[in-house]
């Protein structure tokens, strides 16, 4: 087994698993939130959120091992087989890594960060339902966008494999 293949084989498992992390945002953690009062969502996500940004050690492995292994997948398949032959592998990794990374650096980070920084015990209700709307609305879209687009990515990692 070459380079490339062990790259490909750990860029779609990682990715998978990234995949599973966000639909499971997508149809269990944050359907089970929104049945919350304002004060008791925001919380809940706080606490939630905390586990990740205190760099749970199996979520960083996971998380950064897919940017790190399709990077790999990337570079290994230029070098083994050259651009024209690699542009599938090439376009696939550039768009989990937009798409998928992108949009969690650009969109979520910042409105994890945002409800992070919220006392809630100082936060009057109104202003609560307000930092809600701001977030859960537009950190469920993108979350909806990224998943989709983790999960095509883990299907056609698979099936360049299997086309191997």
């Amino acid at each position: 087994m070459n380079f490339l293949e062990v790259s490909l084989i750990c860029s779609t498992l990682l990715c998978t698993l990234v995949t599973g992390f966000t639909l499971l945002y997508a149809v269990v953690i944050m359907p089970g939130l929104s049945k919350l009062d304002d004060k008791e969502f925001i919380r809940a996500f706080q606490v939630t959120d905390s586990v990740i940004q205190d760099n749970q050690p199996l979520f960083i492995l996971i998380w950064l091992g897919s940017v790190i292994s399709v990077v790999g997948a990337i570079l290994s398949s230029i070098i083994s087989v050259g651009l024209p032959e690699a542009w599938l592998i090439v376009f696939v990794g550039v768009v989990y890594l937009l798409a998928v990374q992108g949009i969690t650096l650009s969109v979520h980070l910042p409105l994890n960060n945002r409800i992070k920084k919220i006392n809630i015990e100082k936060t009057d209700h109104q202003m609560l339902s307000v930092e809600r709307g701001k977030f859960e609305t537009r950190w469920n879209f993108f979350n909806n966008i990224r998943t989709g687009i983790s999960f095509l990515v883990s299907l056609t990692l698979l099936l360049i494999i299997a086309l191997q």
